[in-house]
């Protein structure tokens, strides 16, 4: 057998919504790769908590696992044999989960190879890491427009009519001139801050 197909592809560190934006990319009607920027993603390293769990009892064995990080849900989805290895991860544990990309009935899914359960908290480490290597690939931004934006997001959270806040999303079309890593980046420290919080993931209100 070709050396080239024990080769083993680089775990990409993701997070959910990256993976669900992503284009599948098919070699003859088989899923090849997930097309994202210009990174071809087979293999992924992601973190999230396990919000539901599903496990076969008949005689063909399988988990089902679904994995929320605050910016979406994904199926992970284990066969036979490989199953038997992830029986005991619970619903409510924060995972890091290394697999391989599948593709089957219009939807995108992990094949684990590896469960390692974390501490909640990881979940945030994680979001940050990935944020600030957005920012390292951002052109430059000056501190008087950092500064420009951060009270662009203030006045534009204060002023929300919605009791439930405001869409983070909303921040981002608005701000559209600005990099959408460093709008994020100056959130997240308003969040660190105890300026605003998070009612749930996405949406953010005022504390004051």
């Amino acid at each position: 057998m070709p050396v080239n197909q024990f080769k083993r592809h680089t775990a990409y560190k993701l997070r959910i919504d990256d993976v669900l934006k992503g284009k599948p990319v098919f070699n003859s009607e088989k899923f090849s790769f997930l097309e994202l920027g210009d990174r071809k993603v087979v293999r992924v390293n992601i973190v999230g908590n396990i919000v539901d769990k599903y496990e076969s009892s008949g005689e063909k064995r399988y988990i089902f696992f679904t994995l929320d990080d605050g910016s979406g849900q994904i199926k992970l989805k284990s066969f036979g044999d490989d199953a038997e290895k992830f029986k005991d991860f619970s619903q409510g544990k924060t995972i890091v989960a290394f697999g391989i990309l599948k593709h089957f009935n219009n939807e995108i899914y992990v094949s684990p190879e590896i469960l390692t359960e974390y501490d909640p908290k990881y979940l945030l480490v994680r979001k940050l890491e990935l944020e600030k290597d957005k920012i390292r690939t951002q052109p430059a931004v000056k501190k008087e427009q950092i500064i420009a934006v951060k009270d662009k997001i203030l006045e534009e959270i204060k002023n929300s009519n919605d009791d439930s806040g405001i869409e983070s999303i909303s921040l981002i079309i608005k701000l559209k001139d600005v990099p959408e890593a460093v709008i994020n980046q100056e959130i997240l420290k308003l969040i660190e801050e105890g300026i605003i919080f998070e009612p749930r993931p996405g949406r953010l209100k005022w504390l004051g």
